[in-house]
């Protein structure tokens, strides 16, 4: 069975908004769902993805840990940031020769007055510690090696990954392999994710509440409306 990790990787309520408009996520709902499905069968991982959520990706890699088949993932674009600790938990990490990793420390972003900028700049240690825990389970490497990777914000061609243990071996492709492409996304503020939410609950109760008057121009200028109403929250309006 093969699992996709691409596209941003955001907490499972944001992947939900995402799936809504067809947009490409990984999410812990989507990859329980599909471990689940797949019921103990070895899995292979298509990874293309420049990272997320630091929580989502911690969630992931503990259920492909925890996944008592095989997993085998490819890594066919860019493992940055996030999606790299979710590549780590495979048993066995092949990188495509076109494609590369990053590693860097975490960021937020964060407003307060001294005491709660101190206090956010412990908790970004502590959790670089645990993503410096991730890398070190899969390389060898000390913890003081990883975390100057990580400060100097390290891009990895595939021979470097593998030579640096991040990943176990090089794709064997061949000249007619398609070409992998792949971008960063911002992810939306949980604000506008909440305010989505409600608009579409709303819409969906609306809806059912308006059945009996189904006819076609109706239903037109409901889908018109809604429309305009999604637009209007991804352009933060």
């Amino acid at each position: 069975m093969k699992i996709d990790i691409k596209g941003s990787v955001v907490d499972s309520e944001t992947g939900q908004m995402f799936n809504w408009f067809g947009m490409q996520n990984t999410n812990p709902k989507d990859v329980q769902d599909a471990l689940n499905k797949a019921n103990g069968e070895d899995i292979e991982l298509n990874i293309s993805s420049g990272g997320g959520d630091v929580a989502s990706a911690a969630e992931i890699y503990t259920m492909l840990q925890q996944y008592p088949g095989k997993i085998t993932g490819t890594i066919q674009g860019i493992a940055a940031s996030a999606a790299s600790v979710i590549s780590e938990a495979c048993d066995h990490l092949v990188i495509s020769p076109a494609a590369s990793m990053m590693i860097h420390r975490a960021s937020n972003t964060f407003s307060g007055n001294t005491e709660d900028m101190g206090h956010n700049s412990v908790i970004l240690s502590k959790v670089d510690q645990t993503i410096c825990s991730v890398y070190q389970a899969k390389t060898g490497k000390s913890r003081d090696d990883i975390l100057n990777l990580m400060k100097d914000e390290t891009w990895m061609t595939a021979d470097e990954a593998v030579d640096q243990g991040f990943a176990d071996e090089i794709l064997n492709v061949s000249d007619n392999a398609p070409q992998v492409i792949n971008s960063f996304e911002a992810i939306p503020v949980k604000a506008k994710v909440d305010e989505f939410m409600k608009m579409l609950m709303n819409s969906v109760k609306k809806n059912n509440e308006n059945k009996s008057d189904n006819t076609q121009s109706s239903n037109q200028d409901s889908i018109t409306a809604l429309f305009d109403k999604k637009l209007s929250i991804l352009k933060g309006e």
